[in-house]
């Protein structure tokens, strides 16, 4: 009786943790307020199913960029990558709230050229374990066989391995597709995954909305959240709110809790997100949403990601 009450228990404990096994690419600064302009931070950037554990991939950090308070850019320094996370420097040297992490469009997908298969931007390989976010992707692999069936005929798999593309039937962008192709299938992908650091007194000349994509607009100072206060988001699409748009909300250091606090929260009409924070850490919010109305025209579809990294301390 023991012996299947353990069973059951596992079990269950299996099917709560399923959704969670894809990895989530985070970046996390040892610091996100400063006292002064003297100083630097440190940011760690991964890939795992827990966010802030480095145990699965480094992120590929070459297209971290730091937007000053006013406009110009600063220097990402002493990078270095490792077995399950990257590593960079940036000295905060002016004051106010700074802008640091990844902000990429990209379309990729397949097409035709004379009956055959091509890709832009990357080959899709047999075995359709999907890349992560700069590389950081699963391994992947062809789904197992099944036993041979009576007669000896054996059954196709439940999710067949994708066709594999020849390394020379790939384009690196849109504009390289040759005259004549058929059947595009492409889908333009915009994402940003940041943090903010503040030193001195929070400023919000970086967070004017530029109207275009999935945008996210502080309405609490991002680096002001208090665990017994509401933090509040204002997300939007196209400049519009992003009403019922649906937001995961997890806190660091899992590892160390019985209890994972993750919360799956929704805007309100007017795209607003409110969390109530249940314990003082380093929080990953991420949402991701799909529609049909890329800004390049031989897309068909548009994939719109939103990842940020947030310090919430003790009151």
């Amino acid at each position: 009786m023991l012996k299947k009450t353990i069973l059951l228990a596992a079990a269950a404990m299996c099917a709560v943790a399923s959704p969670a096994f894809a990895h989530r690419a985070w970046l996390l600064p040892s610091a996100t307020t400063l006292a002064s302009t003297s100083q630097s931070v440190t940011v760690d950037a991964g890939a795992s199913t827990e966010p802030f554990n480095a145990d699965h991939a480094p992120m590929n950090v070459d297209t971290v960029q730091a937007w000053a308070p006013d406009g110009t850019m600063g220097k990402i320094e002493n990078v270095s990558r490792g077995r399950y996370r990257s590593t960079f420097d940036v000295a905060i040297d002016k004051p106010g709230t700074w802008r640091i992490g990844t902000a990429t469009t990209t379309v990729s997908g397949t097409f035709k050229l004379n009956g055959e298969p091509w890709a832009v931007g990357r080959a899709r390989r047999g075995g359709g374990g999907a890349p992560g976010a700069g590389g950081m992707g699963g391994a992947g692999g062809p789904a197992a066989a099944k036993p041979a069936a009576a007669g000896g005929a054996v059954p196709a798999p439940a999710n067949p391995p994708r066709p594999r593309i020849d390394p020379s039937h790939v384009v690196a962008t849109v504009a390289d597709i040759p005259a004549g192709a058929t059947d595009l299938a492409l889908t333009e992908s915009q994402s940003r995954n940041e943090f903010f650091v503040t030193a001195g007194a929070p400023t919000d000349t970086l967070f004017k909305p530029a109207n275009k994509g999935l945008e996210m607009v502080p309405v609490t100072p991002p680096t002001d959240l208090v665990a017994n206060e509401p933090g509040k988001f204002r997300f939007l699409v196209d400049g519009k709110p992003a009403a019922g748009l649906k937001v995961e909300v997890v806190p660091g250091g899992q590892r160390f809790r019985d209890a994972e606090h993750a919360q799956e929260l929704t805007t309100d009409a007017d795209g607003v997100l409110t969390v109530a924070w249940p314990i003082a850490a380093y929080y990953w919010l991420s949402t991701d949403l799909t529609d049909d109305k890329p800004g390049e025209a031989k897309a068909a579809k548009r994939r719109l990601s939103y990842t940020a990294t947030v310090e919430v301390v003790a009151p």
